[in-house]
């Protein structure tokens, strides 16, 4: 053997370095990096997904013990075609076929599910008490590799972030965090110190000329925050299909001044202005400028819907909109549109 100094018998001489003895089994602390991986690794998946276009894969984890999973829309997003074909791995190695139960391009989230009875799902945490400095470990399967952890901290929360193309475009109001993920990290869980998810790993920031097909980590991901997640989960176990809440205008992405402007004129035929829409009642007309969304000031389109997003029909926001050279606050009762 090249490199290696031989006895008589062949076997390798003893180089004489001390030894370790180990008795029984190594243990971890329950709340160490360690101890929430091997808490959660056995509920985290890879998602394998083969359509026309060729084999994609993607992570997610066990949403209830009856075979719901839930990933990424952009993960699964092809196998709508015919003939495509999902198959789930588990940290066992057990590989099982899954179909779609619905999936939002709105939400970017996805739920599929396995003929599979006794699985253990992952705890959602609450994301509004997550906080900038707290401790994550990011489980999934990054470039194909099945159970990798990484670990990081919450770096920023309520970052807009957006997503996809121009006719499917997700809008995350994101948790930011500096935990290594890389494409194939998609739909796998961001966990808390408790091991419970608070996000779902989603995008990743690309350097400025960086090809998207090879982009890898630059300590800048992003995470969909799980009260979001419960809330349009539950909407696709339920309908198959999720809603977003929407004020009922259209934004005029050219505009440079302060704040975001409501369109001067109509788009394709649509009005700036949802006639008896949530801003037509509330007085709200086209070219009119919003300035803050309670309390906190908007500076691009983006930033306003994202906000918007992230709460729920019903919810009543206040505006503070400019029209002409008079500034005024005002509610808007958000209501309801069907997802894709």
């Amino acid at each position: 053997m090249l490199g290696a100094r031989s006895t008589g018998t062949n076997r390798l001489a003893d180089a004489g370095l001390p030894t370790v003895s180990i008795t029984g089994s190594v243990d971890r602390a329950p709340d160490s990096v360690a101890g929430i991986a091997s808490a959660v690794l056995p509920s985290v998946v890879s998602i394998e997904v083969t359509a026309s276009d060729g084999t994609s894969t993607g992570s997610g984890f066990v949403l209830r013990q009856d075979g719901y999973i839930l990933t990424n829309n952009h993960v699964v997003a092809s196998a709508d075609e015919v003939g495509a074909t999902i198959v789930v791995l588990f940290a066992d190695g057990t590989q099982v076929p899954a179909s779609i139960v619905g999936r939002t391009a709105d939400y970017d989230l996805a739920v599929v599910k396995v003929e599979v009875e006794g699985l253990t799902p992952l705890l959602l945490g609450d994301s509004d008490a997550v906080v900038v400095g707290d401790p994550v470990v990011a489980i999934g399967a990054p470039l194909g590799l099945v159970g990798t952890v990484t670990t990081g901290i919450v770096s920023a929360l309520n970052r807009p972030v957006s997503a996809g193309d121009a006719t499917d475009t997700a809008f995350i109001n994101a948790i930011q965090t500096d935990a290594a993920i890389n494409p194939g990290n998609s739909g796998g869980p961001l966990v808390n110190a408790s091991g419970e998810v608070i996000g779902i790993n989603s995008a990743i920031a690309q350097a400025p000329g960086t090809d998207s097909t090879t982009a890898g980590s630059i300590g800048l991901g992003f995470a969909i925050p799980s009260n979001q997640v419960r809330r349009t989960a539950d909407q696709l176990i339920e309908t198959g299909t999720a809603t977003y809440p929407i004020i009922g205008v259209l934004l005029d992405d050219r505009y440079t001044g302060e704040g975001v402007q409501v369109a001067s004129e109509d788009s394709d035929g649509t009005p700036p202005v949802t006639p008896d829409g949530p801003a037509d009642r509330a007085g709200i007309r086209r070219g009119d400028v919003i300035l803050a969304i309670d309390g906190r000031p908007v500076t691009d389109p983006e930033e306003l819907i994202v906000t918007i997003r992230s709460r729920t029909p019903g919810d009543v926001v206040v505006l503070r909109v400019r029209t002409g050279e008079d500034e005024r606050d005002v509610r808007v009762e958000l209501s309801e549109s069907s997802g894709g």
